[in-house]
């Protein structure tokens, strides 16, 4: 199992870790050229303007659009998830809109702000995971396609699916906890049917 990390900012050589720490070859993605051959993807937390930038600059936003539309397991982490969004309802920034749900950025507020809290994630377990909110983004609002995963006591949905698209507005990367990722990678081997948890 060959999983690529977007490597243009943000966290991705946190993801790279775990990956390698789970026996998965992990490898970061600049370039279009290294998008070939990926059994998955995994578009990292960052600075979301930044990162679609630089989509741009490197002709990588279409090549991971249409990846995605053909069936591609992508993995979005806050700004990640941002980028995977039909919509984002407090930016201008073009996402690369796979996702049918609305996205709001920084919903949390500034980096002092930031929070850890216990999500219970059913598709995980009983035992909560780990939250680190990081400037967050929240899922204003998801269709029927997408399967919300989890949520924080308020309500707010803080983690989603679709298919083979998962989204998280936490950095499960930031944690010892691997059981997010492992779940990213049983829906990469196909273990996970195309709806399920």
């Amino acid at each position: 199992m060959k999983i690529g990390v977007l490597a243009l900012q943000g966290a991705f050589i946190e993801h790279i870790t775990i990956l390698r720490r789970l026996k998965v070859e992990a490898l970061p993605v600049r370039l279009p050229q290294e998008l070939i051959g990926l059994d998955g993807l995994i578009i990292p937390g960052g600075e979301s303007t930044s990162i679609t930038r630089l989509m741009l600059s490197y002709d990588l936003m279409n090549e991971i659009r249409n990846l995605a539309k053909n069936g591609l397991p992508i993995f979005g982490t806050c700004a990640g998830m941002v980028l995977l969004a039909r919509e984002i309802s407090d930016s201008d920034v073009e996402p690369v809109g796979v996702m049918d749900m609305v996205v709001r950025r920084n919903a949390f507020g500034r980096q002092k702000d930031s929070f850890e809290t216990e999500l219970l994630i059913p598709v995980l377990g009983e035992k909560p995971f780990p939250g680190v909110f990081i400037r967050a983004p929240v899922i204003e609002q998801v269709n029927s396609k997408v399967k919300v995963l989890a949520r924080l006591d308020d309500g707010t949905i803080v983690a989603a699916r679709q298919g083979k698209l998962l989204a998280s507005a936490f950095h499960p990367e930031l944690t010892n906890d691997l059981r997010f990722h492992q779940y990213f990678l049983s829906i990469v081997g196909g273990r996970q049917h195309e709806f399920g948890g």
